[in-house]
């Protein structure tokens, strides 16, 4: 049976390329260009591949009666509806584990950024402000760093505070009874007791804005804020707020709720520094997810448990 294959994600030409070499590509990156390849070509998709901030929904999965498999290129997948494809015995996958390494180091160097505010030195050296620029930064080593999501990813940013001697607590759905670290039962506790709190959550219902007013002004004015989970995580609105107002000392966010547009508040903010959502793009972690990737592929099509389905 013919294959075709729908790409709902930005894709490199070297992914476009792998994925020619199991059948047709039907790229649709946008809104508009998805809803014209559905409409047009439909019934013949059998694979699609998204990700977890894109997802698919329920209306789509109706609209492609051969779909056999969706495979999300990264470890989330809170916007693919589920229960939609199982109901249509669907198989679904994701990528956990391709970019973990990328994303800690990503959060480290947005803490260590904004915190030494490296970004506004930068600019004002260049400026021939040499002087101006030499002010007095908080450092990182010894500090409290509290993570939010302690999962692959997070245990990576824990390891990398481990070797700045940082001491780690986190916040987690459950403790963890295979890591040394302090469990707080409450997100508002685990800001409390952080100088530097990194959110590496999923996205989805239960997390949405869990990094509240609340939680910003128990991290305090001496606190800062790094995001590299999900944008939705963390509310934009009370975050603009607390920088503003001094509540918090600063923040890095490589994620932002309802990206990429950014809310002229958030683009005014002091000790603000951003990233285009970009910290798992390396060439090591794009290569693993792209083998990843064509494995799930391989394994549907030849009728072969998925190597990485959605649990």
């Amino acid at each position: 049976m013919p294959t075709d294959i729908l790409v709902m994600v930005e894709s490199s030409e070297a992914r476009l390329g792998s994925l020619r070499s199991l059948g047709e590509v039907h790229y649709a990156p946008g809104a508009t260009e998805r809803a014209a390849v559905i409409a047009a070509h439909g019934p013949k998709i059998r694979a699609l591949v998204t990700n977890g901030s894109i997802g698919v929904q329920a209306a789509e999965i109706e609209l492609l009666p051969a779909l056999g498999i969706i495979i999300a290129v990264g470890a989330g997948f809170e916007n693919i509806d589920l229960a939609a494809a199982r109901a249509r015995g669907i198989a679904v996958a994701h990528g956990p584990g391709t970019n973990d390494a990328a994303v800690a180091d990503h959060a480290f160097a947005l803490l260590l950024g904004v915190a030494r505010d490296l970004l506004h030195s930068d600019r004002q050296v260049r400026e021939g402000l040499w002087d101006a620029s030499r002010r007095m930064r908080p450092g990182v080593a010894g500090k409290r760093l509290g993570i939010l999501g302690l999962g692959r990813i997070g245990l990576g940013v824990a390891r990398r505070g481990e070797g700045f001697g940082m001491e780690i607590g986190y916040h987690n759905r459950h403790r963890r009874d295979d890591v040394p670290y302090r469990y707080h039962a409450s997100l508002r506790d685990l800001a409390e007791a952080s100088d530097f709190l990194v959110a590496v959550a999923p996205g989805g219902p239960e997390t949405r804005h869990i990094v509240d007013a609340e939680v910003l002004r128990a991290l305090g004015p001496k606190g800062f804020l790094v995001n590299v989970g999900r944008g939705s995580v963390v509310d934009n609105a009370a975050l603009a707020a607390a920088l503003h107002g001094g509540t918090i000392a600063g923040a890095g966010l490589d994620v932002l709720d309802g990206e990429p547009n950014v809310p002229a508040e958030l683009l005014s903010a002091p000790n603000l520094l951003f990233t285009p959502h970009v910290a798992g793009r390396s060439p090591d972690a794009v290569a693993a997810g792209l083998r990843l990737l064509m494995s799930n592929l391989a394994a549907f099509f030849e009728g072969r448990p998925l190597v990485t389905p959605v649990p």
